[in-house]
C-alpha cells in the first residue's frame, strides 16, 4: 500500500561541493564467491528485476556533477562532445534526451536527491543546497549541510530536530535503495550523495556513532583523527576508511554478513533484518580480496588513495571517471547488483594536497585535458563490462547530470581547445563575487540601520549563490522569521529588487535582479518545506548569473572576480537549466537524441523502477517517459495507449515542474508583486492573493494527474480518457490563467 508523505512522498555539505555522477547499477546478483566472481557474471542470481521485459538483470545508473550537453563556447566542444565513447553508447544503443532540466533550487544536492527519489525538493527537504539555513525562535541561524547520511538530522538551539531528508509531514524520506534490497539485490553506493557516511561525527548524532557504535574500533579511530593535527594523514583517515562508500544488502546476503545493521527506523512498512557495509575499510577486501591497506586500482592503473596516499576515498573531488568507474565495474564482477555511483565535474582542477582549487575556461588546455581523462576511462569501461558479460544486452544503463553551468569569464574566440588551446589570463576566469552586506549598507543605508549591525533590532542573512536566498528575523525573545507580510519583509524586498553592482569585467553598472519570489511563489516552483518552517527562506533572488552573492566571510569584497569558481548555477538561465538523460538497455527504444520528450530530473526514478519491475512506497513527482520505451516492455495496462499517456504525462509536466510553464508563467507575476511599491501594497496584495488560489488549483490537480499516471504505471490500471481529457483541459487553462497575467501583471492585478 501506498504511505502518504503528505501527499504521497517528499524525501528528503556545507557550501560548494561540486558531485555529479550517480551510479545506479542494478545487476543480476551474481555468485558471491570472490573467485568464482567472473565465472558467474553473466548469469541471474536472487536480484529480482521483473519488468515486462525479464532481460534487465542489472541497472548501471550514473549521474555526473556538471557535465554538459551544451556548447559553453560555440567555437570548443561540449564536454559529451569530448567522450565520444560515452555519448555515442547511449545514441547508438538507446535514447538520450536533451530537452530534460533540473530543479530548483538547481544544485547539486537537490538535483540528486530529486533523481533518486523522483519527487521535487520540497518533498524530499532539500529545497536550497548544497547547505541551507535555518532560522531560530530568537532570530539566530545556524547552516546546515545538505550532505549527510540517508537519516541524520539536523537540530541547533532554537529549532526543531527534524530529519535532514524531511517530507512534509516531518518523516525521514524513504531511502532509494529499499525497493532493490527488498527484492533481493544487494547494493553498492559508490560517493553517492546521502546513501554513504558523509562524515565522522563521534557525537550522539554523527554518522560513526550512528552506524559503529559508541566504543567501536571505527569509533575510536574516528576520535583519534579528530584529535590529530589538521592536514595530515592521521586527520584524514577516518574520512578515508569509513566515508564515500557503502553496500547497502539484502536480507541474508553473504556480502554483508560481517556488516552492521542497515538503520531505516522510519522507512514505510519498517525494515528490520538488512545489514551493510560502510567504508573503504569494509568495501575494499570485499572488491579486491585482500586487506584493506591494499587499494582498488582505477581503469588506468593507479592506486586509488586520498591526497595522503592512503587507500580508501579519494574524498569526493577526488572521485574522477577513472576512479569512480573502476569501483562501478568491481562491483558488478563481485556479485553487488545495484551500484549508485558519482564522479566529479572535469571543469574544475580540483588538485591534490597542497594544491588550491582552480576553475578551467572552456576549451583551457587542462579541462580538455581532463575530459580526454574521462573519455578513455569511459572506453575502458565498457570494454571491460563487455568481457565480463555484462552490456546493453541485460544491462539497464542510466547517465544523467545534477544540473547545467553558466561559465563566468571571457570568451576566447580562434581556438577550440582541441587543436588550439584556449588560453585565459589573469582576471580572465572566475565569478563575480559580491558582499551583499556591503552593497545593502552602500544603497539601502536605511535597511542596513534596521538590519545590519550588533544593536540592529533584525538580522538578515543570505544563503551565497547566483540565486541566493534571504532569511529575514527579529532578533531577541519573541522573535524569530519575519512574516512575508510585514513591513520589514516588504521594505527589504522593495529595495533589494533594485540591486546594482559594478562588473569587474565590464566597468558597468549591472542590476542583479532577474526573478523572485517568497514563501507564496516558492511554493509553485516547489521550495517551500511544509515539514521544517524553520529552513524556508523569506525569499529567492535569482540574479544575475555571473554573480556569486554572499555574505561569508565578512572579507568579502565588495565585487571583484574570484579565480577559484567560474561555473555558476543554481539559478534560471537555460543553461542551467537545460540538461541530459541517457538510457541504454533492454526495453529502451534505440531513438538516438530525442530532442522532443520534456523531461526532469524526477523522471529518471519512476522510468527506471517500470522498467525493472519496482514499485516504491509513496507516488513520484515524476512520470515513466513511454515515449523511450519499446512496445514489448511497457506494462500491459499501456501497451497501444501510450499517446494518450505522453500527451497526459507532458501537459502534467508543464502544469507542475519547478522549470514548466506554469512555474516559470508564476515566477514573473512573483517578481512584479515583490518589486511593487502601490499605494497600500495594492498589486502586491491582489497579485500574492492570485498566486496562492493558483498553487491550491496547481496542487489539486498535479495530485490527480500523478494518481492516474502512476496507477497506469505501476498498478495496471488503464487511464479513463474522458477523465485524462478532462484534467488535460483543466491544466491548460490555468497555465493560460498563469500566462496571461505574466504577460501584463500590472493590469492583472487590478
Amino acid at each position: 500500500m501506498l504511505t502518504s508523505w503528505s501527499t504521497p512522498l517528499r524525501p528528503g555539505r556545507q557550501g560548494r561541493r561540486w558531485i555529479g555522477l550517480f551510479v545506479m547499477v542494478a545487476v543480476a546478483a551474481l555468485d558471491w564467491s570472490l573467485a568464482a566472481a567472473d565465472e558467474h557474471a553473466g548469469k541471474r542470481g536472487p536480484c529480482r528485476l521483473d519488468g515486462a521485459n525479464s532481460k534487465i538483470e542489472r541497472l548501471i545508473y550514473i549521474q555526473f556533477d556538471n557535465t554538459h550537453f551544451r556548447r559553453d563556447n560555440p567555437g570548443v566542444p561540449s564536454d559529451l562532445e569530448q567522450m565520444p565513447s560515452l555519448v555515442n553508447f547511449i545514441r547508438d544503443n538507446g535514447s538520450l534526451l536533451t530537452n530534460d532540466h533540473t530543479i530548483l533550487i538547481s544544485h547539486t544536492g537537490g538535483g540528486i536527491l530529486s533523481s533518486l527519489t523522483g519527487v521535487y525538493p520540497d518533498r524530499h527537504g532539500q529545497t536550497v543546497s548544497n547547505s541551507y539555513v535555518r532560522t531560530s525562535s530568537s532570530g539566530t541561524f545556524s547552516f546546515p549541510s545538505s550532505f549527510g547520511y540517508w537519516t541524520d538530522v539536523v537540530s541547533a538551539t532554537g529549532t526543531p530536530t527534524v530529519p535532514n531528508m524531511v517530507t512534509p509531514d516531518g518523516h525521514n524520506a524513504p531511502a532509494p535503495w529499499v525497493p532493490f534490497t527488498r527484492a533481493g539485490c544487494d547494493v553498492g553506493a559508490i560517493a553517492a550523495a546521502n546513501i554513504v557516511l558523509e562524515n565522522t561525527g563521534t557525537g550522539a548524532t554523527g554518522d560513526v556513532t550512528k552506524v559503529f557504535g559508541t566504543g567501536s574500533p571505527q569509533w575510536n579511530e574516528a576520535v583519534a583523527s579528530a584529535a590529530a593535527q589538521a592536514g595530515t594523514a592521521a586527520r584524514a583517515k577516518a574520512q578515508t576508511d569509513f566515508v564515500g562508500f557503502a553496500v547497502h544488502c539484502a536480507q541474508g546476503s553473504t556480502i554483508c554478513a560481517n556488516g552492521q545493521d542497515d538503520l531505516l527506523p522510519d522507512e514505510p512498512n519498517g525494515y528490520v533484518g538488512f545489514k551493510g557495509l560502510f567504508g573503504a575499510q569494509q568495501v575494499n577486501p570485499l572488491l579486491t580480496g585482500q586487506p584493506a591497506s591494499v587499494p582498488l586500482t582505477d581503469l588506468i592503473g593507479q592506486p586509488i588513495t586520498d591526497p595522503f596516499g592512503q587507500p580508501g576515498f579519494p574524498g569526493f573531488d577526488g572521485m574522477s571517471a577513472a576512479v569512480t568507474l573502476a569501483y562501478v565495474a568491481t562491483m558488478q564482477e563481485r556479485g553487488i547488483p545495484v551500484t549508485f555511483a558519482y564522479i566529479s565535474d572535469a571543469h574544475d582542477f580540483h588538485g591534490v594536497a597542497g594544491n588550491q582549487h582552480v576553475a578551467f575556461g572552456p576549451g583551457d588546455a587542462g579541462y580538455v585535458q581532463q575530459l580526454k581523462a574521462y573519455e578513455d576511462a569511459f572506453a575502458a569501461f565498457f570494454r571491460r563490462l563487455k568481457a565480463s558479460g555484462i552490456d546493453q544486452r541485460n544491462t539497464l544503463f542510466v547517465f544523467t547530470v545534477d544540473e547545467g553551468d553558466h561559465f563566468v569569464g571571457v570568451r576566447k574566440d580562434n581556438c577550440d581547445g582541441i587543436h588550439t588551446p584556449c588560453v585565459y589570463g589573469p582576471n580572465e576566469v572566475g565569478e563575480i563575487n559580491a558582499n551583499i552586506d556591503t552593497l545593502v549598507s552602500d544603497q539601502f543605508p536605511t535597511l542596513a540601520a534596521k538590519f545590519l549591525g550588533a544593536s540592529a533590532p533584525n538580522a538578515f542573512t543570505v544563503h551565497g549563490d547566483d540565486a541566493p536566498t534571504f532569511y529575514l528575523a527579529r532578533k531577541g525573545t519573541g522573535g524569530g522569521a519575519l512574516a512575508q507580510t510585514d513591513a520589514l519583509t516588504r521594505e527589504f524586498e522593495q529595495s533589494i529588487g533594485g540591486l546594482t553592482a559594478v562588473n569587474p569585467y565590464t566597468g558597468a553598472t549591472d542590476r542583479l535582479l532577474v526573478r523572485m519570489a517568497d514563501q507564496t511563489g516558492m511554493k509553485l516552483l516547489h521550495m517551500f518545506t511544509a515539514g521544517d518552517p524553520a529552513r524556508n527562506p523569506s525569499f529567492v533572488f535569482f540574479a544575475d548569473a555571473n554573480y556569486f552573492i554572499t555574505d561569508f566571510p565578512a572579507s568579502t569584497c565588495k565585487t571583484c572576480i574570484n579565480p577559484l569558481f567560474a561555473w555558476n548555477h543554481g539559478d534560471i538561465q537555460p543553461e542551467i537549466a537545460n540538461t541530459w538523460l541517457g538510457f541504454v538497455g533492454p526495453g529502451v527504444a534505440r531513438s538516438g537524441r530525442d530532442q522532443r520528450t520534456w523531461s526532469d530530473h524526477a523522471d529518471v526514478r519512476p522510468t527506471i523502477l517500470s522498467l525493472v519491475g519496482l514499485r516504491d512506497s509513496y507516488v513520484h513527482d515524476g512520470r515513466a517517459l513511454v515515449e523511450i520505451f519499446d512496445d514489448h516492455a511497457l506494462p500491459p495496462s499501456l501497451r497501444g495507449r501510450t499517446a494518450s499517456l505522453s500527451e497526459l504525462g507532458a501537459v502534467y509536466k508543464q502544469l507542475n515542474a519547478p522549470f514548466g510553464r506554469l512555474a516559470l508563467d508564476s515566477l514573473v507575476v512573483s517578481t512584479a508583486a515583490l518589486t511593487s511599491a502601490a499605494p497600500g501594497d495594492a498589486v502586491y496584495t491582489a497579485l500574492q492573493g492570485k498566486l496562492a488560489s493558483w498553487a491550491e488549483r496547481r496542487d489539486g490537480l498535479a495530485e490527480e494527474m500523478k494518481a492516474l499516471l502512476d496507477g497506469a504505471t505501476f498498478q495496471g490500471d488503464r487511464i479513463e480518457s474522458r477523465r485524462a481529457l478532462g484534467l488535460i483541459g483543466e491544466a491548460l487553462a490555468l497555465m493560460f490563467d498563469v500566462g496571461r497575467c505574466a504577460a501584463s501583471p500590472a493590469h492583472c492585478a487590478k
